[in-house]
């Protein structure tokens, strides 16, 4: 694979200087889709904070940015990070709980294979399974949480209208979840994606939580239809 380094630099999300625009030669084993993607990875500067800060995943500054302006994640917080590998999120939710301190408690859970992190319980198991939620609750300290979060995607079909309806179902999987286990004033914050049908998530989310808002992070690529729903100010019934 050859590369390509235009001239000039650009400011990387912690505002340091990042790598010269990075440009692949055209070649015959590589599809156009597949170059595109690899020249977006090359350029990006999440993925390159990411590897030099040694986060999990660039996913991780999503997380930081909504916190950073929303500041949901509190030192001796209680959270549950859904759909967690490969960890980013529960690396920011550990650090910003002070889990690995033992003040606060991070859990983390994926079918998918995670490696441990400091101050983070992590579970191998579908949250979709019928006793995953049994076993979540068995692990909260007093049976409750602070937060809980939601980067789960369900493998896509190429179907846009398939996916999303997909994506949505694990969302308000999700929410059901914490509504039963978080803490009066507790939040939620969950991958979505527009298409139509979040509209009954956000309604039922509005009956039980003070706040309902979109974000979408500036580490949230711009032409990625990928937005977050988060809601603060949990109401138990």
């Amino acid at each position: 694979m050859t590369q390509k380094k235009s001239s000039g630099s650009q400011k990387g999300p912690g505002g340091g200087q990042r790598q010269m625009r990075v440009r692949l030669k055209t070649a015959r084993k590589h599809r156009a889709s597949s170059q595109r993607w690899l020249e977006r990875q090359l350029n990006d500067p999440y993925v390159a904070a990411s590897k030099r800060e040694g986060m999990r995943s660039r996913a991780a500054y999503k997380l930081k940015e909504i916190d950073d302006k929303h500041k949901f994640l509190k030192a001796g917080g209680v959270v549950v990070d859904l759909g967690a590998a490969p960890g980013g999120w529960s690396q920011i939710a550990a650090e910003r709980v002070h889990a690995v301190g033992g003040k606060g408690q991070v859990i983390a859970i994926d079918y998918l294979d995670m490696e441990t992190l400091p101050g983070v319980e992590v579970l191998k198991l579908d949250f979709t399974a019928d006793d995953a939620e049994a076993i979540l609750k068995s692990k909260l300290r007093d049976g409750y949480a602070d937060v809980v979060l939601s980067d789960m995607a369900a493998p896509t079909t190429g179907h846009t209208r398939t996916d999303h309806l997909r994506i949505m179902g694990l969302a308000e999987g999700a929410a059901a979840f914490a509504c039963d286990v978080l803490r009066p004033g507790g939040a939620f914050l969950s991958k979505v994606f527009q298409g139509g049908s979040e509209r009954d998530l956000l309604d039922t989310l509005k009956k039980r939580f003070a706040t309902v808002r979109h974000v979408k992070p500036p580490a949230s690529r711009s032409d990625s239809a990928e937005l977050y729903v988060l809601a603060t100010g949990f109401r138990p019934e």
